[in-house]
């Protein structure tokens, strides 16, 4: 991990340089990330628990992956390279929205990201990456729901927000930008 880049941005997702990733973390320096959110037919999301070995957020519920893109490499492939590599799930991935949000996500770690945000539908078979998911779900919109006002910690700091302030898009898969 100490030699993976992110790509720097400014308020507006211009890139203004790169920066090793987990520098950039300590710090709180902006840079672009990607979340892609999977449902299926039913209209459930799917889900993944970050491996507990995760340089943060581990054994946190989330969506079905994040990342950032490489320098050179776009988000839109960025999302598709990381889906397949944290759940062995290919499927044709829609751009929804791009959001921002600067959190604490452990001890002397701030995520300071601006997120392009995919939605994709799957119904196939889901083959988790151990180093990356501890395990995953398949959960419908009332049941997450319910669940993440009962027990909001036991989801990431982003997912958080895209469930409160983009519900609709991130199930329906309906672009908000």
């Amino acid at each position: 991990m100490d030699d993976e880049l992110v790509i720097l941005v400014d308020a507006r997702d211009q890139e203004i340089g790169q920066e090793a990733k987990l520098v950039a973390h300590r710090r709180g320096d902006r840079h672009r990330a990607i979340s892609v959110c999977v449902t299926d037919a039913e209209g459930r999301m799917l889900l993944q628990r970050r491996a507990a070995g995760k340089y943060h957020s581990g054994g946190l519920w989330t969506n079905a992956c994040c990342t950032h893109p490489r320098p050179g490499e776009s988000v839109a492939g960025a999302a598709e390279r990381r889906l397949r590599e944290e759940l062995g799930v290919s499927c044709p991935l829609q751009f929804l929205f791009r959001t921002n949000y600067e959190a604490p996500v452990g001890v002397d770690l701030i995520e300071n990201e601006i997120v392009h945000v995919f939605h994709g539908e799957y119904s196939g078979v889901v083959r988790p990456n151990p180093s990356e998911v501890d395990d995953f779900a398949w959960m419908s919109r009332e049941v997450l729901l319910t669940d993440i006002e009962k027990r909001p910690d036991c989801y990431t700091y982003w997912f958080n927000h895209y469930v409160r302030v983009f519900g609709d898009a991130i199930f329906d898969g309906r672009r908000c930008a």
